[in-house]
């Protein structure tokens, strides 16, 4: 497979005809080389760390016999250092280049995964593992996103980062089940396999081609071209894409921290299993589908439809049954598709700095808005119960979904009507 890069500038004005729109789906340029290889890396290490890390918790609580207020703190650490973390990816990218980046992160989550092998019999080492592994997810991300969208036209890297959206949630949904033969019974030939898989998908990186931010000597030139500010006189509508990312994250982990709690004694545990693998097939197919109508999308509309279809799913799943749980999770599902990608697009083409410092930001902003759900929800959920009523916890997140547009969006007409007395003036 050629991983030789075609999508550089000299193409870009072929993305939009005469109108200046986004090109038709007839008219789309070919994956290159080394896009096709991200996406398919990005499914291999997303596999490969799904395959462990949701069964982190009982690996250090079962095997290694720590307790659970440790457990939780260990992962409460190694959650906050792969998202925060992601802000170095800016400093460290502009100092290294995209393409070392990511193999700097391959390297560090290689030898965290190596370093479980001998850590399934001490808890410091199987600790300090996870730590590494979470240090080297916090670097990659951003670098691979930008890798991917470097050179691309604002009009393709919907298409794009959604193609990366799918092949990242479709390892997520087969790593577990891939791994839950192995994860008790063979722990140590399961991180044997999954080393081995970061270490091929590495060296498969080695051989991608320098890009712009590769090139020291380029970079003054290349950084513009990376990430696009708005044009002057030109602001784009709608609040701060980072404020809306932490809210919009805060909001989903409602549904992603405690839909079992509800749904699994309502219905079955199976029933629960399979209305997350279709949630996940669901994203897979609909993200890339979607991806051009998002993009049309204005951020304020934006905003209410994905807001909106998180308040209907919220309400669904608060009526309770199979087929309330199941089309609450096709509108999360839709919510989701909505606002993390719309952000995204959003935060790209507000700022100059580079696409992997846009990316850093984004990521820091949604462990912000995991953390605060975290902590909302457990309390607002314990509430409930306490009450007598789970039901409430969904009304009430509903409710919060419905009125997080109004406050985001309440004061921008006020902020208008300023600027526009400015200019006149």
């Amino acid at each position: 497979m050629s991983l030789r890069r075609t999508d550089g500038a000299p193409g870009a004005g072929a993305d939009r005809g005469r109108t200046g729109r986004a090109p038709r789906r007839r008219g789309r340029p070919p994956l290159t080389g080394p896009q096709r290889f991200l996406l398919g890396g990005s499914f291999l290490i997303t596999l490969g760390s799904f395959a462990v890390l949701p069964y982190m918790s009982v690996l250090l609580h079962q095997r290694l016999g720590l307790g659970l207020g440790t457990v939780g703190l260990v992962l409460a650490v190694a959650s906050l250092i792969q998202f925060a973390g992601g802000v170095v990816a800016g400093p460290v990218t502009g100092r290294i280049g995209l393409r070392r980046a990511m193999l700097l992160a391959l390297g560090l989550r290689t030898a965290g995964f190596a370093a479980f092998v001998p850590g399934l019999t001490s808890p410091v080492l199987a600790v300090g593992a996870l730590l590494l592994v979470s240090a080297g997810a916090a670097l990659y991300l951003p670098a691979n996103k930008a890798y991917l969208v470097e050179g691309a036209s604002e009009a393709r890297r919907p298409r794009l980062l959604s193609a990366s959206g799918s092949a990242f949630n479709a390892g997520m949904a087969l790593g577990p089940p891939a791994a839950a033969p192995l994860v008790m019974g063979s722990p140590g030939v399961l991180f044997s396999c999954v080393t081995v898989l970061f270490a091929l998908v590495g060296a498969g990186h080695a051989l991608l081609p320098a890009g712009a931010a590769d090139r020291p000597a380029d970079g003054a030139s290349a950084a513009p071209a990376a990430g696009r500010a708005p044009e002057a006189g030109a602001p784009r509508p709608g609040p701060s894409p980072f404020v809306v990312t932490v809210l919009s994250v805060y909001a989903f982990m409602f549904f992603q921290h405690y839909l079992a709690l509800y749904a699994v004694p309502r219905t079955s545990a199976s029933f629960y299993g399979a209305v997350l693998t279709g949630y996940a097939a669901l994203l897979v197919v609909a993200q890339p589908l979607l991806a051009e109508r998002v993009a049309a999308l204005s951020y304020p509309a934006a905003l209410r439809w994905g807001f909106g279809a998180m308040a209907a799913g919220m309400a669904a799943i608060g009526a309770g049954g199979h087929a309330g749980i199941a089309a609450g999770g096709a509108l999360l599902c839709l919510g989701e598709i909505v606002l993390f990608l719309k952000n995204d697009l959003e935060a790209l083409a507000r700022s100059s700095a580079a696409p992997a410092s846009v990316f850093g930001r984004q990521r820091l902003a949604a462990g912000i808005g995991a953390f605060a759900s975290g902590v909302v929800g457990g309390q607002l959920y314990g509430a409930a119960e306490s009450a007598g009523s789970a039901r409430a916890f969904w009304a009430a997140v509903c409710l919060q979904c419905l009125l997080l547009p109004v406050f985001l969006l309440r004061r921008r007409p006020a902020r208008d009507r300023e600027g526009s007395r400015a200019g006149v003036g």
